[in-house]
This record gives C-alpha cells, sequence and structure tokens, in this order.
C-alpha cells in the first residue's frame, strides 16, 4: 500500500485519537492548518484498518490494529472543530470548505463570482452550458454570459431558445458534474480577491490609519495601492448615488449618526443629504448640528462607516446603486 501522508495522514490522527486530545493539537495550529487538515478530514469516508495503522505508526498500540476502521465526515469534522473554536469561527471554516452557501446546486452557484463561473463553462459543451445557464437566477446569468467569449454565448442562447424541458435524468448529470469537478476544486482553493479583501479592510480603517497605511503602500507597492482604491466604497463616494438612492439611505440611518456623520462631512456632501430631506427635517438636522458642539473625529468615522455600512447593505439588496472608487465603473444614461 502507497504510503500515507501530507494532510491526510494528519487527518487520520486526528479522528482516531478522539476529541480530546485533537482539540488540544488543534489549538496548537495556525488558521491555514487547521483549514486544510479539517478540510482533508471531512472528505475522508470509508478510512481501513491498514490504512490507520500505516499513518498512525508510533501510535499503533493507542488504537489497536483491527480492520474495523472509521469513517471521516462533515459532522464528525464539525463537532471536533467546536470542541475548541468559537462556533462561528467553525461555521465559517466549514462553509469554505464546503463551497459556496446553498442548499441547491443552483443555489450554490448563484454565489460564485461570474468570472469563475464562466472560466469553467468554456471548457464546457454548449449544451451543458445551456443547460446551467438555464437553471440559474437570470440576473446572474446576465453576468456570466457577458463574461463568455462572443460565440460561445450566442451559440449558448440559440440553444436555450430552442431547449424543451430537461430530462430529469441529464439534470442530475449536470448536478453531479458540478459537484465533483467544478464545486469541489472551488473549495479547496479561495477564490476571493486579494485586493478586493484589501479593499474591504481598508473601507474599516479609520481616517487616520487608512491615510497612513495607503501612504506606505503606495510608497513600496503603487499599482497595487491604485487597485485597492479603485475597489474602495468610502463616506464621500455616496455623492454618486442619486436622489432617490439617498433617500432610501436617509430612511435607514438612525438621525444621530448621520448628525455626526455630516458634522465632519465636507459641505457639498452636507447640501447633498440635506436636499434629500423634507424642509422641515432638512432644519431640525441643521440645528441638532449647531448645537452639538465640537465632535471627536473618531466619532465622526464611526458614524460614516456606518453610513457607509447602511448603504452597502441596501447595494447588496439591490435597492440602491453605488458606484466605488475615485473615477467610478458604471456609466449611466439620462
Amino acid at each position: 500500500m502507497a504510503k500515507v501522508n501530507g494532510p491526510r495522514r494528519a487527518a487520520i490522527l486526528l479522528l482516531s485519537m478522539g476529541e480530546q486530545r485533537a482539540a488540544q493539537l488543534f489549538s496548537f495550529m495556525d488558521d491555514y492548518e487547521i483549514r486544510d487538515v479539517s478540510r482533508e478530514m471531512a472528505q475522508l469516508g470509508n478510512v481501513s484498518g491498514e490504512e490507520m495503522e500505516m499513518a498512525m505508526q508510533e501510535f499503533a498500540e493507542a488504537v489497536g490494529t483491527g480492520s474495523g476502521g472509521m469513517v471521516g465526515g462533515w459532522g464528525t469534522t464539525e463537532r471536533y472543530l467546536k470542541s475548541f473554536l468559537k462556533e462561528d469561527r467553525v461555521k465559517e471554516l466549514m462553509e469554505e470548505m464546503r463551497g459556496p452557501a446553498g442548499r441547491t446546486m443552483w443555489e450554490k452557484l448563484a454565489n460564485v463570482n461570474e468570472e469563475t463561473l464562466a472560466s469553467y463553462l468554456v471548457n464546457e459543451y454548449p449544451q451543458t452550458v445551456a443547460v446551467i445557464i438555464s437553471r440559474i437566477k437570470p440576473s446572474h446569468a446576465a453576468k456570466v454570459m457577458a463574461v463568455l467569449p462572443e460565440d460561445l454565448a450566442t451559440e449558448v442562447m440559440e440553444r436555450v431558445l430552442v431547449m424543451d424541458n430537461v430530462p430529469r435524468e441529464v439534470l442530475a448529470a449536470v448536478e453531479d458534474s458540478l459537484k465533483t469537478e467544478f464545486m469541489r476544486n472551488l473549495a479547496q482553493k479561495n477564490t476571493r480577491d486579494s485586493h478586493e479583501l484589501m479593499a474591504e479592510i481598508f473601507n474599516n480603517f479609520d481616517r487616520s490609519n487608512e491615510q497612513k497605511f495607503m501612504s506606505i503602500l503606495e510608497g513600496k507597492h503603487p499599482e497595487d495601492a491604485e487597485r485597492i482604491r479603485s475597489l474602495m466604497f468610502t463616506f464621500e463616494d455616496i455623492m454618486k448615488t442619486d436622489d432617490k438612492g439617498f433617500q432610501t439611505i436617509l430612511r435607514d440611518i438612525d438621525k444621530d449618526t448621520l448628525a455626526i456623520a455630516l458634522k465632519g462631512a465636507k459641505p457639498e456632501m452636507r447640501e447633498k443629504f440635506m436636499k434629500n430631506m423634507s424642509e422641515r427635517a432638512a432644519k431640525i438636522m441643521k440645528e441638532d448640528m449647531d448645537v452639538m458642539g465640537p465632535v471627536k473625529v473618531r466619532d465622526v468615522d464611526e458614524a460614516q462607516l456606518k453610513i457607509v455600512g447602511v448603504a452597502k447593505a441596501l447595494a447588496d439588496k439591490g435597492e440602491i446603486i453605488l458606484s466605488s472608487g475615485e473615477d467610478g465603473l458604471d456609466e449611466f444614461i439620462s
């Protein structure tokens, strides 16, 4: 039998020694080690006694050399992790290992970036692509179609137009292929763009730290800094939202938070918010700001971050349209 090595060996050893001992070992690991070993544990399935003995070696006496084996799976792995990690961290790790969230394959696909999905579809038969496109949400399908090669996208459209009801067995085969060839590979790698991650981190800095770290990054890696800046969404970017969007945001903002945020905002930003309030509400807001007195910069930053959070949440729901970055990436025709 081939030698057992790497994360698989670690997963077998941890499963064999019981939750308490495994928890002690896990507590010494870094996040990436926990993720790699946990993923292997979740995918072990049945492990023969022979493989256990080979993997364990010096642990053979403690576990025995019987051929009963053991079973690794998602439930077992989750239980082990919960014995030493907080529940929200366990949930995060399990979702990352399983791949995109969703009860069905089609719900999972809805949470896959369109470019990632398109890069997989270009290697599939056009008929298979047509089946997948016809099953996912139209809004997501449109994004995927937009990044497919033009000739493939055209052929897919033609096939969707003449498509009858897809036989259940064909649909099952497509789902099985997605599960085994696409989702599994997707779960085994980090598909999130590192610049997007850093942009989100920068969005949560207070102003002084944002300026400090951006200045450092611009000095050492100007191209990365420019990319991050283009992906960031700031309080000032709300100015690019139309009046209807402003009014939607105002309905979800605490008035005290808004008063503090506007106290440290640029005059044109204040004017834009006031313009989208009723005359009475704008008058009250101005009076509140006048009697407020000096406000700490930190408090202003926190208030503006809360409003940015509200705006992004509304954008995620499709209730408003936001454009981030210095120039913005969206074009509008009026």
